[in-house]
């Protein structure tokens, strides 16, 4: 395995495994980003109701799963669902938690490297990429990704963005909460526009720039209050072709694969 798969791999080994939780320093440390997931409610809602629209009866893929809660998102709303993970002890959890909401039946997880993905041609109807590709070598997983899709089949990514000067300096600042090659590869519209080498449709849509400022009120009764407006707020700004890219987050899918 190259090293830098390899230090992915021990990096996420580490913040999934059950005993860090064990030290609370170095846990609130390894984990202090996620409270900027606090205010993700329209990425979220965007995302489920595009997955529970396409994955009935279908085979869906979760690419880079962690520990599995879209598979079972999927696998709950009628898909044939699998995860793959680079990280096996991201799997092990996988594959508890699907045992515990009661899936494990029409779920399965591989430990698997995503740039090599060991699925036939035209195998998933539905792929979800969640915040994996800025992880990868790009110019690897889109075939890999367009390989196994079917011609009439769809993706759907959501990724960071590089463009705000804000997010970038907190991604310096903060350098134990990534490998080096996740923090150097953070998507631009370049790595977007790659994608069209791969697939014949790419459409985008962009999340949560105003949404940013409701984190510190994450707790507060009025949080959801301030997150709804900041959310109006941010459908007029990023609308904006000159503030959209200052966005944190696109979501945009793929289909049309090119074999």
């Amino acid at each position: 395995m190259e090293l830098r798969k390899q230090k992915e791999a021990e990096f996420h080994n580490e913040i999934r495994d059950e005993a860090l939780k064990e030290d609370e320093f170095k846990y609130g440390r390894l984990t202090s980003n996620m409270k900027f997931y606090s205010i993700v409610r329209q990425s979220r809602d965007f995302i489920d109701r595009w997955l529970q629209q396409r994955c009935k009866n279908k085979r869906a893929l979760d690419y880079c799963c962690g520990e599995g809660e879209i598979t079972i998102f999927l696998a709950k709303n009628g898909a044939e669902a699998v995860g793959i993970d680079i990280s096996d002890i991201s799997i092990g959890n996988a594959k508890k938690n699907a045992i515990r909401k009661g899936v494990d039946k029409n779920t399965s997880f591989l430990t698997m490297d995503a740039e090599k993905l060991e699925f036939e041609r035209n195998f998933f109807d539905i792929i979800i990429c969640k915040g994996v590709l800025h992880h990868l070598d790009i110019k690897k997983a889109y075939p890999q990704l367009a390989r196994v899709l079917k011609p009439e089949g769809e993706i759907i990514c959501i990724e960071p963005l590089a463009y705000n000067p804000l997010f970038q300096l907190y991604r310096k600042m903060t350098p134990h909460l990534r490998t080096q090659w996740e923090a150097k590869h953070i998507l631009t519209m370049r790595e977007i526009e790659l994608a069209k080498k791969y697939f014949g449709k790419v459409e985008t849509k962009f999340f949560h720039l105003a949404t940013l400022v409701a984190v510190p009120f994450r707790n507060l009764p009025v949080f959801h209050f301030i997150l709804g407006v900041l959310e109006k707020v941010d459908s007029l700004l990023l609308k904006l072709p000159i503030l959209k890219l200052q966005a944190w987050q696109i979501v945009f899918t793929l289909s049309q694969p090119n074999k």
